[in-house]
């Protein structure tokens, strides 16, 4: 074979870049990938049998934390955002927003595919961590700038930031306006054609009408969230998903709006805060070390983010030590406030997005720090079978 041949030959032969369809995406930084467990952060894990997904969005890292054992897997995609867990239909979906966008479908594998040429032995693991691999995506344009997504009823939703609203993704990959402030609404419609708003987290109920939904401001103006001259400090406010309008302000670049136990919860980013919005007002609950965004909760627990303050994004964090921050997730009792543990990556740099489950369903992903191809891999990419039924 001549060179060309032989390199040609050679190319696309490493899993992580065909499931991700990314030539780079086999080379994951060691560095970014070390981490320091503080606290009770691993029994907290164990005693309530689950697992942690977390997107690192400008590090292009999905990573899985699980107590059984204790680990850390990661998935390499382009720029991961907003992350839905499925837990009723056992599907993990996940947003990728470098463009275009697109919504991955993650589903476990539960064994492999009956052939004579494979087998388990010596790779029990396998059958033990039924890891999580993308089954499907969705490719929808870029100016949509994908954020959180969520699951309101059985349906996924997404906000759609670069168009000031939140969209429905269908079963056939289609994408349609449902839900838009009443404030981007002119004589000539509604302004879906740039993003002025920051429309960027769903608290997700029972219907579009009763969730609520978190932007940087709620006016049109020249000066947009992007920008540095920005006037961001408490211009922040949540909207009411059933009236349209604005049920609080004088948040911060909020983030991460999520409902619990009856109570509206989101991130107060540009100061490090968590806390419930009631009355009309955010009240804090804790206040962490960085820019707070990804949020989630199970059984009384709450896992909160946080991330370095990027410098050219030092105006949108007028309440935080830039050199203080970390990027990590902290484990809080809801009741009193107490942080219970840490997951911190001291080289790590933004979170976006944190969702939970059960260990029983799958301890992670298909890749581990110091990665080297390995039969494990080999087996898992060649044979994976996701359901169980054509062993």
């Amino acid at each position: 074979m001549t060179p060309a041949w032989s390199s040609h030959d050679a190319a696309w032969r490493d899993p992580a870049q065909v499931i991700s369809q990314w030539s780079d995406a086999g080379r994951a930084e060691p560095g970014l990938l070390s981490f320091a467990a503080k606290g009770r952060w691993w029994d907290v894990l164990a005693e309530h049998g689950i697992t942690l997904l977390v997107t690192r969005e400008y590090e292009h890292l999905v990573l899985a934390v699980s107590p059984e054992p204790r680990t850390q897997t990661y998935l390499r995609l382009p720029h991961p955002s907003g992350l839905a867990v499925d837990r009723e239909r056992g599907i993990v979906h996940l947003a990728s927003t470098r463009n275009p966008n697109q919504i991955f479908q993650l589903a476990p594998v539960r064994g492999l595919i009956d052939r004579t040429d494979v087998s388990l032995d010596g790779e029990p693991s396998l059958e033990r961590d039924r890891p999580l691999l993308p089954v499907r995506s969705v490719i929808v344009p870029g100016s949509f700038y994908i954020h959180d997504l969520a699951l309101v009823g059985s349906r996924l939703y997404a906000n759609a930031v670069g168009q000031n609203c939140v969209v429905r993704i269908g079963e056939d990959g289609r994408v349609e306006r449902v839900w838009w402030p009443r404030c981007i609404e002119t004589p000539d419609g509604p302004v879906f054609t740039r993003n002025h708003i920051q429309l960027n987290s769903i608290a997700a109920g029972a219907s579009l009408r009763t969730s609520f939904f978190t932007a940087s401001t709620d006016q049109i103006s020249n000066r947009r969230p992007s920008h540095r001259n920005f006037p961001v400090d408490k211009r922040g406010v949540v909207f009411s998903g059933a009236t349209r309008e604005v049920i609080a302000r004088g948040l911060t670049r909020p983030h991460s709006a999520r409902l619990h136990a009856g109570a509206l919860w989101l991130d107060n980013s540009g100061y490090g805060e968590v806390g419930v919005v009631a009355r009309g007002k955010f009240e804090p609950h804790v206040r962490l070390p960085g820019w707070t965004r990804g949020l989630c909760f199970h059984h009384g627990v709450a896992f909160a983010g946080t991330s370095r303050v990027i410098p050219r994004f030092q105006q949108f964090a007028p309440g935080l030590d830039p050199d203080g921050s970390v990027c990590g997730v902290h484990a809080i009792d809801v009741a009193s406030g107490r942080v219970l543990g840490s997951l911190i990556w001291p080289a790590g740099n933004q979170i976006f997005a944190i969702d939970w489950m059960p260990s029983s369903f799958s301890h992670g992903l298909p890749f581990r720090g110091g990665r080297r191809p390995s039969e494990r891999e080999r087996l898992l990419f060649y044979a994976f079978d996701r359901d169980g039924t054509m062993g």
